[in-house]
């Protein structure tokens, strides 16, 4: 029999390469959008005529309740949150109701609608924060470092308290740094490949960047979702880092990405303190030993070659909207 997935969060990165995954193995998806008048369907523009968008909210579980019995899915994956670290802090009550309650609330209208359903829950490396071991496995302790990383702590604590409390299938993926090049501007790695771009083509001279020195995991999203779904495919459930096992700077990911166009990014990066955090994380990097034993899971694509494919689309794109030979 077909499945059914249900994506909160599609016309994300993650939701818009999840959604590719689960077509080509056969499923109908469904999307949850927010009723908004500025909807972006950019990364999902190409799958349109064979998704389902469904309106919802995860600040309103009543919606979330009608939109469950309307789709039926075998299998949820909550991708919505307020994802932007910076951004927490200068709004950290609508970070904490959309990205820890909101999870409550769907978790909440799969109990009531579906509790055979199987859950997904994207949780994040930055629950880590202040780190007490190098790397992090699944039984590290969290300290997060902002207030997007303290409501991702709720939400992968409260899906575990629905899995032990109610007997849900419900799973976090604790995902390290997962860029593309669909990933938002506002990120620092698209930042630099999209601003790297510009400069080729000569319609910017400089890149403003805060901390240089912070080092992260970081994969492809692609492979990422990969693990998701594997995930719920597990007889039972648990929670799995998603990680390379190495460490990159964002000094390295400049470095690379400059190279990569014939440039020095010494005489491009200028380190700016209004993109300093008031709390930094100063290392990531997780453990992915779990996930390649128990769900044959291992990134495909490695560090430079990500940062070189972005480099690639953000020339490609930025050239093709000012009409410039890349």
């Amino acid at each position: 029999m077909t499945k059914t997935a249900l994506i909160t969060g599609i016309t994300g990165q993650d939701g818009s390469y999840l959604a590719e995954l689960l077509m080509t193995k056969g499923y109908k998806v469904a999307g949850m959008v927010r009723r908004s008048s500025t909807l972006n369907f950019e990364r999902i523009d190409h799958l349109q005529n064979d998704i389902e968008l469904v309106a919802g909210d995860l600040l309103d579980e009543g919606a979330l309740i009608h939109l469950l019995r309307k789709v039926r899915p075998d299998e949820i994956y909550n991708l919505a949150a307020q994802s932007f670290v910076q951004t927490s802090f200068g709004q950290p009550v609508l970070t904490g109701e959309t990205t820890a309650l909101g999870v409550t609330r769907l978790l909440d209208a799969m109990r009531v609608v579906d509790p055979d359903a199987r859950f997904y829950q994207a949780s994040s490396s930055e629950m880590f924060g202040k780190v007490v071991e190098v790397p992090q496995t699944e039984a590290t302790p969290f300290h997060p470092r902002s207030p997007y990383g303290v409501a991702k702590v709720y939400g992968h604590w409260i899906t575990v308290n629905y899995r032990e409390s109610y007997d849900l299938h419900a799973t976090s993926g604790i995902l390290f740094n997962h860029e593309s090049p669909r990933r938002g501007l506002e990120f620092v790695t698209r930042k630099i490949s999209h601003t790297v771009a510009r400069i080729k083509l000569g319609l910017e001279t400089e890149l403003r960047l805060g901390d240089l020195d912070p080092q992260r995991d970081w994969g492809f999203a692609g492979d990422y979702v990969e693990a998701m779904w594997a995930m719920l495919q597990q007889d039972t459930p648990e929670d799995f880092v998603i990680a390379t096992g190495e460490t990159h700077s964002v000094r390295e990911f400049c470095e690379l990405a400059f190279s990569h166009v014939g440039l020095e990014w010494t005489d491009h990066v200028v380190q700016d303190d209004q993109f300093m955090r008031p709390a930094e994380v100063d290392l990531l990097i997780g453990d992915p030993t779990k996930a390649r034993e128990r769900l044959g899971w291992k990134p495909k694509t490695d560090f430079a070659s990500l940062v070189r494919m972005m480099v690639d689309a953000d020339l490609e794109d930025v050239a093709r909207r000012h009409g410039l030979d890349g």
